[in-house]
């Protein structure tokens, strides 16, 4: 399969490595009209690993009520504990929405878990039927019991750039529940773009309050607390500007990147999302950047291939449809 053009001169300025949060086997699969077969999970994510992925997020331990798709969590776990052991290095973080999901988690030796809390009141009503303060007040046990547990902890905050029901928020209001989510404990936080309206000038002021750093990444400006090093970004595709508001988080300092194989998903809370961004299209632009992902495009865009047909139709991500019809033609 050919890849990106060897020698392109790079962008100044950018990681000269990225990590990729691949979220296509929890955040992708939980937005399907079907319940994908525990085994066939397991496999999409021993495939991801074998494609180079290093943080694969497995699954969720919400109540299967509100996530029926992701009913299984007990049931896939096990069948993943040989991946650290195979593949050094991977980690298999899942998404908790309370005590009794980090409870859950723990009983099956889950080394790294996930909050997902909103920016705006809308959605927290919608997805967690709380207010934001409610909501946050609801993670600090999960957060400082899974600390003392020594489990790693990532914050998801959806509804950073727009919401249905809002329209635009504000970047101040999005920073100062970042804030208090770092403040909590999190080790690390995602900026989610959940119905996919972020530009690139937006991405660079929202970086800009959260970390202090101006619009071109130098200076003070804000007074933010987060450090860059602890900011990850979540971008959905809907206006097909994910790539674009990755490389203006890259220029910002911005080292891992969020984005789901093939480009499943959504969000089932927000009827207007489409899919993330796709794992395959993200390789394809950083490899052509010249950034090391440690990522096998060949292994990954069969891998979604794979499970595309499992799903039943095509994927979505244009490099995977592209490589494909290279390897038909060849």
């Amino acid at each position: 399969m050919q890849g990106p053009t060897a020698g392109r001169p790079p962008i100044e300025g950018l990681p000269r490595e990225v990590r990729i949060h691949e979220v296509g086997a929890r955040d992708g699969l939980q937005n399907e009209q079907a319940t994908v077969p525990t085994e066939v999970k397991a496999e999409f994510v021993h495939r991801l690993a074998e494609a180079g992925l290093t943080t694969i997020e497995a699954t969720s331990f919400v109540h299967p009520k509100w996530v029926p798709q992701l009913a299984d969590a007990a049931e896939l776990m096990p069948l993943l504990a040989d991946l650290p052991g195979r593949y050094p290095g991977v980690r298999l973080p899942v998404l908790v929405p309370n005590e009794r999901g980090l409870e859950r988690a723990l009983e099956l030796g889950v080394r790294e878990i996930a909050v997902f809390g909103s920016a705006t009141e809308s959605f927290a009503r919608a997805n967690l039927n709380r207010t934001v303060d409610e909501s946050l007040a609801m993670f600090e046990p999960v957060v400082a019991r899974a600390k003392a547990a020594g489990v790693r902890v990532r914050g998801y905050l959806s509804m950073c750039f727009g919401d249905p029901w809002e329209g635009p928020v504000p970047v101040a209001q999005v920073a100062g529940v970042a804030r208090r989510l770092y403040e909590m404990g999190c080790d690390e936080l995602s900026l989610g773009d959940t119905i996919g309206v972020a530009t690139p000038g937006h991405v660079a002021a929202l970086l800009a309050e959260l970390t202090g750093t101006g619009t071109d990444g130098s200076g003070p400006a804000g007074g933010g607390t987060v450090p860059v090093e602890r900011t990850a970004v979540h971008f959905h595709d809907t206006y097909g500007q994910a790539l674009s508001n990755t490389l203006a988080a890259l220029q910002r300092g911005v080292t891992v990147v969020d984005a789901s194989a093939g480009g499943l998903g959504g969000c089932p809370y927000a009827k207007s999302a489409t899919g993330n961004l796709a794992t395959e299209d993200l390789v394809w632009m950083l490899h052509g950047l010249g950034i090391r992902t440690g990522v096998d495009l060949a292994r990954l865009s069969a891998t979604s291939v794979w499970m595309a047909d499992r799903l039943g139709r095509p994927s979505p991500s244009r490099t995977v449809r592209a490589l494909n019809r290279q390897e038909q033609q060849q």
